[in-house]
Order: C-alpha cells, then structure tokens, then sequence
C-alpha cells in the first residue's frame, strides 16, 4: 500500500460474492429468501418457546436466546448487501463498516457462548440428573447469559477499538459481502501488527476455550449414556443431545472451515463465499434442525398456530 493519500475516514467498497451483473438478480432473490426463512424460522422457535409454558425449561431458555442472537448475526450482514444490490452500490462508509463489524463480532461471539452453555445445560442433564434442576437454576442459567453478553461485547469493543487507531488509505475494495474484521485490518497504512496479535488471540480464545468445553461436555455425557443398561434409555439421551450436537457441528465446523481453508489458500473471493455457510446458512437451518428433531417445539409450533 502505497504511503501517500491517507485518510482517517474512508469509504470502503464490498465487492460482494461476484462482481458479473446478471448474477446480481440471482444473488438478491436467494440471499432474500434465506433472510426471509432465518427471520421467521428463528421467530417462530422464539413465539413458540415464549408461549408455551411446558417449555420454560433451562434448556429452551439458552435456544430462544440462540434464536434471537441467530437473527441479529444474520441482520448485520445481509441487509447491507441486499440494499447494496438493489441501488447497484458497492459503498459503505467508514462508520457503518466499524458498526457493521462490532455488532458482527458481537453476535458471532454470543452465538459461540450461547452453544457452549447449551452442551453443559445437557452435561448437567445426562450426568447429574437428580441435581438438575439444583444446578441449573434461573439465577444461574441467567447468569450464564449475561456471562455471555459481557464477553460477546467486550471481544467486539476491544476489536473495535484496535481498529479506530489505524490510518486507512482511499479506494479500499473488500473482497466480501461484508466488513469482515481480518480484511479490514488488512487494508491499512499503518502498522498492524498490535491488530493481528489481538484479533488472533481474541479469536483463539473465543475458538479454543468454548469448543474444549463443549467436547468436554459431550465426552461425559456419551460416556455417562454408555453406562444405561437399556436401549430405550440410550436412545432417548441421545435424542435430547442430538440437535445441539447438530448445530454445534454446522456452526463450527463451516466457521473452522472457512478459516483454516483462508490460512491455507489465499483467496479472499473463495473465503467469501464460503463464508456464507457459517453466516447466513447456519441460521437458516437452526430452526429447522430443532423442530424436525424435537417433538416438543414441534407440539409447541402447532399449539401456536392452532
């Protein structure tokens, strides 16, 4: 990058998933409908669990939250795109690029912490069944909540803020749908290495520590099932287990993906697209994964529709 021409405040321009123009039509009315699907799928599980009472348990309690913060992760990110589309633009401002990349680091971080105290709501569960509810007390699963929220918003803001110091060149195109924070700091004049030593240890630890104790979690809890003398018994804790280890598989497993795929081949089109499992398609599937597999949110969708 070039030293000259700095500025403080730049526009930045997102170059999207492909830049070919009869693609566009095809890109609005697919990335509209996954939207469409994420906002009322999520709702629904949220209307669902909210009004009916059999369902105002710790578990429930952690995926309407998961509901909710699925359909903030997704409008921080594809409204932007679909408007960017529609009036043939691909600008956004430098203070909506800061605010779209906090709240995306925010929700993402919430979605990670949401997942793991959802895989000890089923430790506790499988394993100390007869002190389940002891433990797994409102108090507790609400500060579990807001545990999570104060991490979500101080990784966002710490991010945010190593990204306020750096000085920005003119023209700066970003090759994805969004203000993706790795390709931001990428694109500054100044030195960065404070940035990437932050970003990747924020990072580490949000991947690291959440995703140990989530195969923690499941590693007690398979071998607490493998103890249970009938089949009936097996099949029925597993079957309380087997959509958040669904979800949980999707949403790290598309988000590992896409990242370790970038460190390997640099490619920053490719990592856009690819992205787009991990930030639009995961919270697409969610609702369908706890309704298909759960008969209490399905009797809880058809009580609210009745």
């Amino acid at each position: 990058m070039e030293p000259g021409n700095h500025t403080q405040f730049p526009e930045f321009i997102l170059l999207g998933l492909s830049e070919e123009a009869k693609l566009q039509s095809l890109l609005f009315g697919l990335f509209l409908s996954m939207y469409l699907v994420t906002f009322t799928g999520n709702l629904l599980i949220i209307l669902a669990i909210t009004t009916d009472s059999h369902l105002h348990t710790p578990m429930y309690f952690f995926l309407s939250n998961l509901s909710f913060a699925d359909i903030c992760f997704t409008s921080t990110t594809v409204p932007k795109m679909l408007i960017n589309i529609q009036m043939q633009t691909k600008v956004i401002a430098y203070e909506d690029c800061i605010t779209q990349m906090h709240f995306f680091l925010l929700f993402a971080a919430l979605d990670n912490f949401l997942l793991t105290a959802m895989a000890y709501d089923r430790f506790v569960a499988i394993c100390h069944p007869l002190h389940y509810m002891v433990i797994m007390n409102p108090r507790f699963c609400g500060l579990l909540l807001l545990a999570s929220w104060v991490l979500s918003f101080l990784h966002s803001v710490l991010n945010g803020l190593m990204v306020l110091r750096l000085t920005f060149c003119t023209e700066l195109k970003i090759s994805h749908f969004f203000c993706e924070l790795n390709q931001v700091v990428q694109l500054a004049c100044s030195d960065t290495f404070l940035d990437d030593l932050v970003m990747y240890l924020t990072t580490g630890l949000l991947g690291v520590v959440p995703l140990t104790g989530i195969f923690f979690s499941y590693t007690k809890i398979v071998s607490s099932i493998m103890k249970i003398s009938s089949a009936g018994g097996k099949y029925k804790a597993f079957s309380t287990c087997g959509s958040h280890l669904s979800v949980v598989c999707l949403f790290y497993g598309t988000g590992l993906g896409v990242y370790l795929s970038s460190a390997t081949f640099d490619n920053s089109r490719a990592t856009a697209k690819a992205s787009v499992m991990y930030t639009v398609a995961t919270p697409m599937l969610n609702p369908f994964i706890y309704s298909l597999r759960n008969k209490d949110i399905k009797q809880a969708l058809r009580k609210l529709f009745s």
